[in-house]
């Protein structure tokens, strides 16, 4: 039986992992105060003793997403950026209508922003499947780490992935499909669309 999409893009998990209760800022913050290694984790995600999701966070009440997903960039040395809207349904469809073009063998990074809101995100990672003529060519995951909610002073953050080469030769060239998705380690799926691009000899 062949494999669903769905099945080839979930998170790979670390043996001995377990993903901790979920909890709000606040009982983050409270949590375990003379723990040293915990005290250490919630200052690398600026969590103090006075945390909370209060007036300083950022996010309408109304909307229920906990990490917003603001853009995708393609970063080419002495290129410009090829930035996506990925906040927007109508720049999703086009992406996925319009594919986008790769010289063969360039070296690029990508570059992601984001926006955490009302609670702690952990362990968001980056997932790409990719496929050629319906076959899996390729298959990317990147961790990007756990966050507290963004604030005001602090409206979103940003993360560059490794470094990467495309590949190259006559037959690389041609027409991919990718599905990518970004979820956490509570495996809830924040944001998953299909796009495309091509591989080809020279720039457009």
């Amino acid at each position: 039986m062949a494999s669903r999409p769905d099945d080839e893009l979930k998170p790979s998990s670390t043996e001995g992992y377990k993903v901790g209760e979920k909890k709000s800022l606040g009982e983050y913050a409270k949590l375990d105060a003379e723990d040293e290694s915990l005290a250490r984790w919630k200052a690398s995600l600026g969590i103090g003793a006075g945390a909370s999701a209060g007036p300083s966070s950022i996010g309408e009440p109304g909307d229920t997403r906990t990490a917003v997903i603001l853009q995708l960039s393609l970063l080419v040395e002495d290129r410009p950026a090829v930035e996506i809207d990925l906040n927007s349904p109508k720049a999703l469809e086009t992406l996925r209508k319009k594919p986008f073009t790769i010289k063969e063998g360039i070296k690029y990074r990508m570059k992601v922003r984001f926006r955490i809101q009302h609670e702690v995100i952990s362990g968001l990672r980056y997932l790409q499947l990719t496929k050629r003529g319906g076959i899996k060519v390729g298959r990317d995951e990147e961790m990007m780490g756990s966050y507290p909610p963004n604030t005001k002073e602090n409206p979103f953050y940003e993360k560059t992935f490794p470094e990467e080469q495309a590949p190259s030769g006559m037959l690389s060239r041609g027409h991919y499909e990718a599905l990518s998705k970004f979820m956490d380690d509570d495996k809830k799926s924040h944001l998953d669309f299909n796009w495309s691009f091509e591989i080809k000899k020279n720039w457009d």
